[in-house]
């Protein structure tokens, strides 16, 4: 659940629990308005897990203000040149379908920005996405939480930030499995990070090594041995951790002095 324009932010909490009573996304939208003297100016969007959405727009909203919703999303604005904004929102998001949601999120955005977005102009952007155990090591749900909060091209940046959080995400789902001892599994994720790595360098030598950690958990020594050591060509700093770590017990002695 989002609320936005005047916000009530007591909007999330109390809608996640009408939801969790089982509560459909528009009577529980229904519920929170009922009671809010100040609801003609607010905005809120509702997705329920099962794709059920509701929107909702107060009349004392500043134009352009408006939204859309469809199954499994809700979008909407204000202070917009137009109506054309939500509506390249909406239609970029749909043609996206089958990408990861973070980065349909971010496409939106950007279509969004480009069909005029903020009648204002540009200041600050945000990407969020929770996946059960979705953070580092599974302790948290966060998997990408990216936000600009000031800055001259807000979207060049959170886009970056969103590719990077990315490379990140599949980072954790495969140190996760390999912090859980699902060996196999945490391969086939680092390995896809790794491939993600190579377009941001500067992430490329850490996920390298712990491609090399995982591919040693796998009992793929010669592979394991390469990804360490091209990690330490890229990074001589790691060469010293690398020599230190239990992981890699099993080839220190084949590892460069």
């Amino acid at each position: 659940m989002a609320t936005q324009t005047n916000a009530n932010t007591s909007f999330g909490p109390r809608g996640l629990e009408l939801m969790e009573r089982g509560v459909r996304p528009q009577e529980a939208l229904d519920v929170l308005l009922r009671a809010d003297s100040g609801r003609d100016r607010r905005q809120a969007g509702v997705v329920w897990a099962d794709g059920a959405s509701a929107t909702y727009s107060g009349t004392g909203c500043i134009a352009w203000a408006g939204g859309r919703r469809g199954p499994g999303y809700a979008v909407q604005g204000n202070i917009l040149t137009g109506e054309a904004v939500v509506a390249a929102l909406e239609a970029r998001f749909l043609e996206t379908k089958g990408q990861p949601l973070a980065e349909r999120l971010l496409a939106a955005l950007l279509a969004g920005d480009a069909a005029g977005g903020d009648s204002r102009g540009r200041q600050s952007a945000a990407v969020l996405v929770v996946r059960e155990r979705g953070g580092y090591n599974g302790f948290t749900d966060r998997a990408v939480d990216v936000r600009v909060d000031d800055h001259a091209d807000p979207m060049s940046e959170i886009a970056r930030l969103t590719r990077l959080a990315l490379v990140n995400d599949t980072w954790n789902r495969g140190w996760t499995a390999f912090t859980e001892k699902r060996y196999p599994e945490a391969l086939r994720w680092q390995r896809k990070t790794a491939e993600m790595a190579e377009r941001t360098p500067a992430m490329l030598p850490e996920v390298l090594y712990d491609l090399g950690v995982i591919l040693q958990a796998n009992d793929a020594s010669d592979e394991a041995l390469k990804a360490v050591e091209r990690a330490i060509s890229l990074n001589p700093k790691l060469r010293g951790q690398a020599l230190r770590d239990d992981d890699l017990a099993g080839l220190r002695a084949r590892l460069p002095r």
